[in-house]
């Protein structure tokens, strides 16, 4: 902020610090509630002024974070217990557990049958996830790329599929092993996805096939979606190539420092076979790696872009 003197919005210290929003808007919220304040915001931005901070905030912030600490701790204490949760929750609260009368319950149960579990996992295996393609460049834009504002309605992506969220207990399982373990995603998986795009049926359906590319895991994905699309009888075109190495999107805190993660380094190598594209990858982070191959595919002469992911993160802002 001491190098622009005319002030910053939230969406442009995204741009410039690796932070969440809501954690820049807190830290923007609260210094504006010092006497006298830092900061003051005139519209939409930010600027510093001649008041600096006094000891006393940081002497604050310390009391707040060791008690947020504490308040943690009970909670992973409170979830360890094996019996004697309800005094744990009156003594916590300032209470006198023997004053209160606990109600006679039979206990629950700590196991549960074979097939029951079947049936679960057989439940949660049928669900699908939806995620929406980004229809804005972020605050800035894409230098390398040279696109800001709106994204043309011509170049976006079209609403994704995922097969599960990641870590959940129907595919989740089968998804981390696979990227974690083995090194390989299971035939199991590939079935799945045939199903999951039997019950979608995106219209107008995929001609072809392709996939993100990795140069952490360079076969892990392709050979994935060359699977798939044997599958589906579709021809496989690996027309996406990762340019440069860039740090994995999960370690990117907002939307906008995700999207600049991205900028220039994917690139088109070959000669698009035309038609609506099956976009295949293994997580859904940020929906910005989708929007930009998407926006790549589009650019160079593809159809409409379908993308089909294993799971979805929950990094998404």
């Amino acid at each position: 902020m001491e190098q622009h003197p005319s002030g910053l919005s939230v969406p442009e210290l995204e741009a410039l610090v690796n932070l969440s929003r809501g954690r820049i808007q807190k830290t923007m919220d609260l210094l504006s509630l010092e006497s006298p304040a830092p900061i003051v915001k005139h519209g939409s931005k930010w600027q510093l002024i001649a008041a600096r901070l006094g000891q006393g905030f940081w002497e604050r912030a310390k009391r707040l974070t060791a008690l947020r600490r504490a308040e943690q701790q009970q909670m992973q204490d409170y979830v360890s217990l094996e019996s004697g949760h309800m005094a744990f929750l009156i003594r916590a609260l300032d209470g006198e557990p023997g004053l209160v009368q606990a109600p006679r319950l039979p206990p629950l149960p700590t196991t549960a049958s074979a097939g029951l579990v079947r049936e679960a996992v057989a439940f949660l295996r049928r669900t699908s996830l939806r995620f929406e393609p980004r229809k804005k460049w972020p605050a800035g834009g894409l230098p390398q790329f040279l696109v800001r504002g709106d994204i043309d309605s011509n170049r976006r992506a079209q609403e994704g599929r995922s097969l599960c969220a990641w870590g959940d207990a129907g595919w989740g399982d089968l998804v981390r092993q696979g990227k974690y373990q083995d090194r390989h995603f299971s035939d199991d998986l590939v079935t799945a996805c045939v199903g999951l795009l039997q019950t979608w049926h995106p219209q107008p359906a995929p001609a072809w096939v392709t996939c993100i590319p990795s140069l952490r895991h360079p076969d892990l994905v392709p050979d994935l979606a060359r699977r798939l699309a044997k599958a589906l009888g579709l021809p496989f075109h690996a027309v996406l190539e990762k340019t440069a190495e860039r740090p994995a999107q999960k370690t990117m805190a907002n939307s906008a420092q995700q999207a600049l993660n991205l900028d220039g380094s994917l690139a088109i190598r070959e000669t698009l076979p035309g038609g609506p594209v099956l976009l295949v990858d293994d997580m859904v982070d940020s929906r910005w790696t989708v929007t930009v191959a998407a926006w790549l595919l589009r650019r160079h002469g593809s159809g409409p872009v379908w993308p089909l992911a294993l799971a979805l993160t929950g990094h998404d802002e």
